[in-house]
């Protein structure tokens, strides 16, 4: 019989620790150490193999530590990814409102600068359309940046290709009109609806085919899917609100929320 008076002296707290750090690996029916790991330990291989023994009937017995951990672990992801975007978006504020890559909409001296990531064959987006709108109508102080990020196929590169085209022709209201207008088109949007409506807007379309084939034209769509990506936009619309990322169409109560909070701390949610 192996003598480990450090097991004997283990409480099940501390079992449950080590249970829920190993519990993926033990569900899988494995596990492995690494070599350099392994030489380094100071317990024997029959050691090692008790601890293992004795945590997998632990878990043997309380199965609903295995739930636990894969909870623990979700959390501790979330946490992390949300981290992560928030020092992205401080990083990357100078290029999400640039207005070389995007189209500013509302107060352009707002207090408040709400950007919003969005395809115009995004079903979410439509619906916030009407929020972000209500938003811009009751909010005198709000600017709104508005990001083509065509991330549903080459329809929506297609339409975005057009609507960044139309940047040149077409600004302030009468672009937010163009924009609402084909966000607000039935089915499947592409090229060629999107020159429909940039046409019904006043624009000059053999300009717009043109602009749409210029190397600006692509350098924004690409810089604005790249920033995505840096920010961790897995979806749309995705809108940033002071250092946060707030993804679909939450509603304008929600956004309001988030607004007001960055007016009052500075933050999309203030602490205390």
């Amino acid at each position: 019989m192996i003598a480990l008076p450090f097991l004997l002296q283990l409480d099940f707290a501390v079992l449950r620790r080590a249970g829920l750090a190993l519990s993926a690996l033990l569900v899988a029916g494995s596990l492995t150490m690494a070599p350099a790991r392994a030489q380094s330990s100071a317990l024997t291989p029959e050691q090692r193999k008790a601890v293992v023994d004795l945590i997998r009937e632990t878990l043997q017995q309380n199965p609903e530590l295995v739930q636990e951990a894969l909870i623990e672990i979700e959390r501790r992801n979330t946490v992390a990814q949300a981290e992560a975007q928030r020092s992205a978006v401080t990083a990357e504020k100078a290029r999400l409102v640039d207005p070389a890559t995007s189209v500013i909409v509302g107060n352009p001296q707002g207090d408040v600068t709400i950007v919003e990531f969005m395809d115009y064959n995004c079903g979410f987006c439509k619906r916030a359309l009407e929020d972000v709108r209500a938003l811009v109508k009751e909010d005198p102080k709000l600017k709104v940046v508005i990001k083509d990020f065509p991330i549903l196929g080459p329809d929506s590169v297609e339409a975005s290709r057009v609507a960044v085209a139309a940047m040149n022709q077409l600004q302030g209201a009468k672009y937010f009109e163009f924009h609402n207008k084909l966000m607000a088109t039935k089915g499947r949007v592409n090229g060629a609806k999107a020159l429909e409506v940039a046409k019904d807007a006043g624009a000059d379309i053999e300009r717009l085919k043109k602009d749409m084939d210029a190397s600006a034209t692509k350098a924004v769509i690409e810089d604005t899917v790249a920033l995505g990506d840096r920010l961790g936009l897995t979806g749309t619309p995705a809108f940033i609100l002071g250092d946060e990322v707030v993804f679909g169409a939450v509603g304008q109560a929600a956004l309001k929320v988030k607004i007001d909070a960055v007016r009052k701390c500075g933050k999309a949610t203030c602490s205390g």
